[in-house]
């Protein structure tokens, strides 16, 4: 039995994300797209060797031979078209953030959880050994109590009409870049959810940051840090750093380590890295999702999850005098 999988958008990060490992996949087929003309829909369809095309993505959520969609829309649309998806009986892997704000989030996770139905947030890194390693040492003690945590997540994204930087496509660095650096911070910091101490925005326009810092506080009493951008002066910056009472935990690329990754734990005097599978991310959370669709296994990235990690991401607007996203 195969998981049949049909694309809500043609999307640039679809061939990445699904349509490639799922070529590798024995469980998962995808076997339909739509877009919002019948020709872009078609196009895609051809270049990547899905069987149908659909001119809607009602259509699309109305096939009966999609068992479960991946939705990678833009941000404020991603709460609509989960919602419609469960509707529909359809599962659901929805790209991160996964909605516009808390709000929503909660609304889809209620939803979600009052089905029979898998929603999974696209989190690809936690599915990847390399964040399975990370979470095992923190959890075993080796590091001792945790003391502080800062996760970042920086690139340069100088095209300011891309759809990130639109508000009213819930867009903005906290949302596209920071909800990485905001769940890296929740994973790596022992699976607390932080309270947010102080944020610090540079805009792009009045209500979309380009940049954001914010300092947290988790209940256990340590602290943390995240950093974000798709323009500052920050260049390129993807890492993770643990810090506990007997030693350190640094990576470099914790995002997606089957390009480059460094993971080094110091312990007093002593040193060590360690060296991961270049299979990619998306690979990994593709097995996730069939897995827990077709046997009923656990997802790491629910809609449960992902109501904490928006929690986060409006406190942290709010903190910086901004407003929190509303949904398209």
């Amino acid at each position: 039995m195969s998981l049949r999988i049909g694309i809500l958008g043609a999307a640039g990060i679809a061939p990445a994300a699904l349509v490639k490992p799922a070529s590798a996949s024995s469980e998962v087929d995808v076997v339909a797209v739509a877009a919002r003309s019948l020709e872009r829909a078609q196009a895609f369809a051809a270049k990547h060797g899905i069987p149908r095309a659909h001119s809607s993505y009602e259509a699309l959520l109305a096939d009966p031979d999609v068992d479960a969609v991946y939705n990678p829309l833009p941000n404020g649309l991603h709460g609509r078209w989960t919602r419609a998806a469960l509707a529909a009986g359809k599962h659901v892997l929805c790209e991160k953030p996964f909605t516009a704000n808390a709000a929503e989030a909660r609304e889809i996770a209620d939803l979600a959880a009052a089905s029979d139905r898998v929603v999974m947030e696209a989190f690809h890194y936690r599915y990847h050994p390399l964040a399975l390693r990370a979470e095992e040492i923190i959890a075993s003690g080796e590091l001792g109590s945790l003391v502080r945590v800062e996760t970042a997540l920086c690139f340069p994204l100088p095209k300011f009409s891309d759809i990130r930087y639109d508000y009213d496509l819930a867009g903005g660095a906290t949302m596209d870049a920071g909800c990485y650096a905001v769940h890296m911070a929740r994973t790596f910091g022992g699976g607390e959810t932080p309270s947010v101490v102080s944020a610090s925005a540079k805009l792009r326009s009045p209500r979309v940051d380009r940049a954001m810092t914010a300092e947290l506080r988790y209940p256990s009493g340590h602290t943390g840090r995240v950093e974000c951008s798709m323009w500052s002066s920050s260049f390129l910056k993807i890492s993770a750093k643990v810090t506990g009472s007997k030693g350190s935990l640094g990576i470099f690329n914790p995002l997606m380590p089957q390009a480059f990754h460094r993971f080094s734990v110091r312990i007093g005097d002593t040193r060590r890295t360690e060296k991961f599978p270049r299979r990619e991310t998306y690979a990994y959370q593709l097995d996730a999702f069939a897995a827990a669709v077709l046997r009923g296994e656990p997802v790491k990235t629910s809609a449960a999850d992902a109501v904490e990690t928006m929690t986060v991401i409006d406190e942290i607007y709010r903190t910086a005098g901004l407003p929190a996203r509303e949904p398209s």
